[in-house]
């Protein structure tokens, strides 16, 4: 796996990958690295939750993920704490969207379990019809 940033302005910073889909970081005039990490963990797992749910034939019409991250007053400002809520909609049972979220978070989402190792993780989520 291999991505490259690049700037033209020193201010904002164009990130690709080696398929040259990108993403846009900075500092106060685009999303920041800090919030790029909790946006992965939010993809990661939501890809997982909606594939799982995919195979266990339920079915889901929409999800949206809200990410809550807690960082520490001193420098280096690491996260200590994380919180993922799902919110999904469709006609799901309870028992298998919970499965997934704990299938995603405990054994399939790289990004969560790494950061797993150093950041306290949480999750909820919501069923609506």
């Amino acid at each position: 796996m291999k991505v490259t940033l690049t700037s033209d302005d020193l201010k904002t910073f164009q990130g690709s990958n080696v398929k040259e889909q990108g993403i846009t970081l900075g500092n106060g005039n685009a999303v920041g690295p800090m919030e790029g990490v909790l946006l992965s963990a939010a993809g990661c797992s939501t890809i997982d939750i909606v594939m799982i749910l995919e195979k266990m034939r339920q079915p889901i019409e929409s999800i949206e993920v809200q990410v809550e991250g807690t960082r520490q007053d001193a420098i280096p400002r690491i996260f200590t704490h994380m919180h993922l809520h799902y919110i999904l909609k469709g006609n799901l049972k309870d028992k298998k969207v919970k499965e997934a979220v704990n299938l995603s978070i405990d054994k399939y989402c790289s990004v969560v379990i790494m950061l797993a190792k150093a950041v306290e993780i949480s999750t909820s989520y919501e069923i609506s019809e």
